[in-house]
């Protein structure tokens, strides 16, 4: 008998217990560990790599010389059209377009609270960047080592190849499915819209690789935002609820 009371009684469990058990996620392994900290050292190393005029600049001037874009013409108009997956705009409404059609199936508000977060804490680590080191791209270098090339631009590091790296990602992330295979498209993807830059002389290689890493940086990070997202996502849900009351049944 009193394991019936107890039984019957667990559903009401108050709210906060409800967002506490929800909001359970397991914390990062030592293998997520290790590959978060390798991409954050890759990152410095590469913005100290052109902040210090290494051979990271030297590489960014040869594909600069080279013109990959003169060599290769017949190329132009299809990769010019692949690239515009990775612009915000394009790749925003084709991803939120799904998201928002996952959530209203699974009344769950989670999927857009980790694109909403992927997003900021992309500009967070790309944004600061370009302010910092202010460097203009590839056009308007004039002659090599150019100190113009730091004069108030944004270019890098390439917040193309990074929004390309976080939105498919995250598509991949919340693909529980399919994740797998979901990593694979989202790495492809994002690899060729980095080269593509580069071929198109709109980047730098050492922006596109700081884009690449800021990028995985950011998805690496995820899991961490997981438990205030659960419950965000729960609090959210209860709210929804208390807005829409059950209707009375209609009378014959």
């Amino acid at each position: 008998m009193q394991a019936q009371t107890e039984s019957s009684s667990a559903p009401s469990r108050p709210p906060a217990e409800q967002v506490t058990a929800y909001s359970a996620w397991p914390p990062l392994n030592r293998t997520q560990a290790t590959l978060l900290g390798l991409t954050a050292l890759a990152y410095l190393i590469v913005i100290a790599g052109v902040l210090l005029d290494t051979a990271l600049v030297d590489l960014d001037w040869w594909a600069r010389l080279a013109r990959p874009y003169h060599r290769w013409p017949e190329l132009e108009p299809l990769l010019s059209t692949w690239v515009v997956a990775g612009q915000r705009g394009p790749s925003a409404i084709a991803a939120g377009g799904w998201l928002v059609w996952r959530a209203c199936r699974t009344h769950n508000a989670r999927p857009l609270l980790v694109m909403g977060t992927a997003l900021l804490l992309l500009n967070v680590t790309v944004g600061t960047v370009k302010i910092v080191t202010g460097r203009l791209g590839p056009h308007y270098a004039h002659y090599v080592g150019s100190a113009e090339l730091f004069s108030g631009g944004t270019i890098f590091p390439s917040g193309h190849t990074a929004n390309a790296v976080v939105t498919w990602g995250v598509l991949a992330y919340l693909a529980a499915r399919w994740r797998r295979t979901g990593a694979v498209l989202a790495g492809a993807t994002a690899c060729s819209i980095g080269l593509t830059t580069v071929y198109l002389g709109t980047h730098w290689v050492s922006d596109v690789l700081a884009g690449w890493a800021a990028g995985l940086l950011v998805l690496l990070a995820l899991p961490l935002a997981e438990p205030l997202l659960a419950s965000a996502a729960v609090r959210i849900a209860a709210h929804r609820r208390a807005r829409r009351p059950d209707r009375p049944h209609a009378g014959p």
